[in-house]
């Protein structure tokens, strides 16, 4: 029992899927109720798919290719810094992507399923095994599931104007979060020279 909290936690802690709600809202905020849903059931999919995938060969996929979760972060976090500047400098990115591919990028792949997740996942697996890796992983994204398709309520109590301001700043927080992503990496993969020089 206390194996599975200690996973339970350790992927709530790095899903955060709350500090991703005001993202998500200010993403769809030119979307209506049945696209948003639709974004969420996509983006809960592949972000699912994309997990588990690393729950079992995550290893073997960065050993094959020669890459260290540095890398990874790197990559995601720069993806995010391009979408975030582009939803601040140009038009939102959600109101040109209503076929639901927000759902796939950023949202899925790396906001819900990011470097700290997958990180997260693979530690889990070697420290409690994979069955509680995987309960701990099935209950956090059907409870982000949940909260993603109760976020409408956020966008009708705040008004159209709110979504506008929700929208600018959460590219802003965005782009925070690709920075800070970036440089874990970066310092992880100094860290890693060192340690091998």
């Amino acid at each position: 029992m206390n194996n599975f909290a200690l996973a339970f936690v350790a992927v709530f802690v790095a899903l955060d899927i709350v500090g991703t709600l005001p993202l998500y809202v200010g993403m769809t905020s030119g979307l209506d109720r049945l696209q948003r849903n639709r974004v969420v059931n996509t983006s809960m999919l592949v972000a699912l798919a994309v997990a588990l995938v690393f729950v079992f060969l995550g290893e073997s996929i960065f050993k094959f290719l020669g890459i260290a979760v540095f890398d990874f972060k790197i990559a995601g976090g720069l993806i995010l810094l391009l979408v975030s500047l582009s939803d601040l400098v140009g038009e939102q990115e959600a109101s040109r992507r209503a076929s639901g591919s927000t759902g796939i990028v950023p949202l899925a792949v790396p906001l819900i399923t990011g470097p700290g997740v997958l990180a997260t996942l693979m530690l889990q697996v070697n420290t409690v095994g994979h069955p509680l890796t995987l309960v701990a992983l099935f209950i956090n994204y059907a409870l982000a599931w949940f909260l993603l398709r109760h976020s409408h309520g956020v966008t009708r109590i705040i008004g159209k104007d709110g979504t506008v301001v929700v929208s600018k700043i959460s590219a802003l927080l965005l782009a925070a979060i690709a920075v800070a992503m970036m440089r874990s990496g970066i310092i992880e993969a100094y860290s890693s020279f060192v340690k091998s020089s």
